[in-house]
């Protein structure tokens, strides 16, 4: 059973950092067609965001901040899931207080980037997709040479939610591994101590 359990936290260390550095392209990724679609909609975007070609077009600006949290929030989660393999929590045969503290702080960091991320992604999706005049974006793109986007071109929203969705399972599948493991431990003792006793 103990090759089984560590050829699992193996894998799912490995699947952990992956899912942060997936999650870290997904925030770039966010907002790269409403920059080619609505940047250049804005008139003057320094101070004054109501004044644009394509009404709604603001949206693009207004999820600046967040975009920006977010991205270095991602980064923040890769050195997180890199402890993971700075503590050996991939490959130790038994975990020691630094390798429960690496997987506790890889859950919980990936439950909050996602309860705080999830929420504001649905929120600028739907302002991207009810606020924009896209009978406007459509004759200010054939006009100025840029991209068109449609309601229904939200690849970036959405494949964010998948990213999430990956980095949730890994986050469960870590805690799971680390319950596995110090019951693997707990019953290792024990035997270690049957038999001394014989």
């Amino acid at each position: 059973m103990y090759k089984k359990q560590m050829i699992l936290q193996k894998y799912v260390c490995m699947a952990a950092l992956i899912a942060a550095a997936l999650v870290f392209v997904g925030s770039l990724g966010l907002s790269t067609d409403l920059y080619d679609a609505l940047s250049r909609t804005i008139l003057y975007p320094d101070y004054d965001l109501e004044a644009t070609s394509v009404p709604g077009s603001r949206v693009y600006y207004d999820m600046f901040g967040f975009n920006s949290a977010f991205t270095k929030a991602s980064i923040l989660l890769i050195v997180v899931n890199l402890s993971l393999f700075i503590t050996n929590t991939h490959t130790r045969r038994k975990y020691y207080i630094g390798n429960y503290i690496s997987v506790g702080l890889s859950a919980a960091a990936s439950a909050a980037i996602s309860a705080w991320c999830i929420p504001q992604i649905m929120n600028y999706k739907s302002r991207f997709q009810n606020e924009v005049d896209f009978k406007a974006l459509k004759a200010f793109s054939k006009d100025w040479g840029t991209l068109y986007i449609g309601p229904e071109d939200t690849f970036w929203f959405d494949i964010n939610f998948v990213l999430f969705g990956f980095l949730l399972f890994t986050a469960v599948l870590l805690v799971i591994n680390a319950v596995l493991k110090s019951k693997l431990m707990k019953a290792e003792r024990s035997a270690i101590g049957s038999g001394k006793g014989e």
